[in-house]
């Protein structure tokens, strides 16, 4: 079979395993067991979004916000750990996963707006105080959503992801910053080597601990979404939009040094995007706080899956921590 039509045939029958759901928001069926993932729609303000959801609603919401280029399929093995001491929702980004892919003329695909429909589901769903798991572009969504509300944050799992300067490669610094400064035939040339197939599976397999163990599935998936017609001017524009996330480092430092969020930090030591000096970097704002390295890359939960989940309910499943 042509590669692209097995990938296409890949989609279909991710797209059925994602079924039965429901075009607006609905609660965890207390009939079947905690631990099983269901899967549902939302409409947020015109845009259906897709959010895997387990565990018992009356426990300590955790929401688990992915990376690029992944959706919520990057925590299909972390749920199933959490969700018999966690209400676990993970939700899929506008123009990611299974969630609506509006163009770019119909949906402003700023980190901003991610954060909005982002916070519009969790109202929907009236998830009012939670713990915010953070991978890749998970930190600036979810520390808009943070500082929108910071009463309702009950702690933060921060997992390759960057709010501090310390943390950029120079992989990342040579194609974004002459991004920032200029959108030209050039820069934005530079920019879309981010979006094909080598570099996907790159990210997967740089420092991985067994690249023998990798399901390639997670970067197959991954790719065929990016892959599909007009994505690519949607992670674009996010790439010229991510300088607004830089920008707004010191905000986030100082609502850390105001809120003091218990925080623990699990980092892929071997990430080639998002250094492990911007994993030490928390230690200058955050004193309610843990930091722990894993051999693997940037996608550390393909691997340590496991050992992360034991930690986060150590650390925040607690009688200290409760729905409200």
């Amino acid at each position: 079979m042509h590669p692209s039509k097995l990938l296409k045939t890949f989609l279909i029958a991710s797209a059925l395993a994602a079924v039965p759901y429901s075009i607006s928001a609905a609660p965890l069926a207390q009939s079947r067991s905690v631990s099983s993932t269901q899967y549902h729609y939302a409409t947020v303000d015109g845009v259906r979004m897709f959010y895997r959801e387990a565990g018992n609603p009356a426990a300590p919401a955790i929401v688990l916000l992915h990376g690029f280029p992944s959706s919520s399929h990057m925590y299909r093995d972390l749920i199933p750990f959490l969700a018999g001491k966690f209400h676990v929702i993970a939700p899929d980004y506008p123009g990611y996963g299974y969630s609506d892919m509006p163009p770019v003329d119909k949906y402003a695909y700023t980190f901003d707006h991610l954060a909005a429909s982002t916070q519009g589901l969790l109202d929907q769903l009236k998830v009012r105080n939670y713990v915010l798991y953070m991978q890749d572009y998970g930190g600036p969504v979810g520390l808009r959503i943070a500082m929108a509300h910071p009463e309702r944050v009950k702690g933060l799992v921060i997992q390759n992801s960057n709010a501090y300067i310390d943390g950029v490669s120079e992989m990342l610094g040579k194609v974004f910053i002459p991004l920032w400064k200029e959108q030209n035939a050039t820069t934005l040339d530079a920019a879309r080597g981010f979006l094909t197939a080598e570099t996907t599976k790159f990210q997967y397999f740089q420092c991985a601990l067994s690249p023998d163990t990798l399901n390639p599935d997670a970067w197959t998936h991954d790719q065929m979404l990016l892959d599909r017609p007009g994505n690519d001017a949607i992670q674009l524009a996010l790439f010229v939009n991510y300088q607004t996330n830089v920008a707004s480092y010191e905000a986030w430092h100082a609502y850390f040094r105001k809120y003091q969020p218990k925080t623990l930090v699990v980092w892929g030591k071997g990430d080639p995007l998002f250094t492990i000096a911007g994993a030490e970097a928390y230690k200058k704002d955050l004193k309610n706080l843990e930091v722990r390295y894993y051999d693997g890359s940037h996608f550390v939960l393909e691997e340590q899956a496991a050992d992360i989940a034991v930690q986060i309910k150590r650390v925040f499943a607690s009688k200290k921590i409760r729905k409200s």
